[in-house]
């Protein structure tokens, strides 16, 4: 399993050809408390960088981009129903959805951890 980042702030777990996309550290804190997301619908196709989730918080609300092209199999409902997943646990319990990709290799362009980490940290 690999995990890589987006510019966006979001994080995508690559298990074969399924993404499992949630927001890192990075923007939770930015964001501060979350307090609502609105999920994808599964079944759904998006094209790389649509809007598939929002999330929002005491402070702002914020869209979760699709990373690649793919249909969408599966959200969180435990997220759904405890928001503060998002911020308890951004990288695991907190995850927004998962997708297919139509193209694994899509993702090939987007930042490790040591990449994402000194990419978040320039970003304060």
């Amino acid at each position: 399993m690999t995990i890589k980042y987006t510019p966006d702030h979001e994080w995508i777990k690559i298990d074969g050809d399924i993404g499992t996309v949630g927001i890192t550290h990075h923007a939770q804190d930015a964001l501060g408390d979350v307090v609502f997301v609105d999920l994808p619908e599964v079944g759904k196709t998006y094209a790389h960088k649509d809007p598939a989730a929002v999330v929002e918080s005491v402070k702002a609300a914020a869209d979760v981009y699709m990373p690649a092209n793919g249909e969408v199999t599966e959200v969180n409902e435990a997220l759904r129903d405890d928001p503060s997943l998002a911020n308890s646990d951004p990288l695991g319990a907190g995850w927004f959805f998962r997708f297919k990709l139509a193209n694994p290799a899509d993702l090939d362009t987007f930042m490790d951890e040591t990449s994402y980490t000194a990419f978040a940290a320039d970003a304060h």
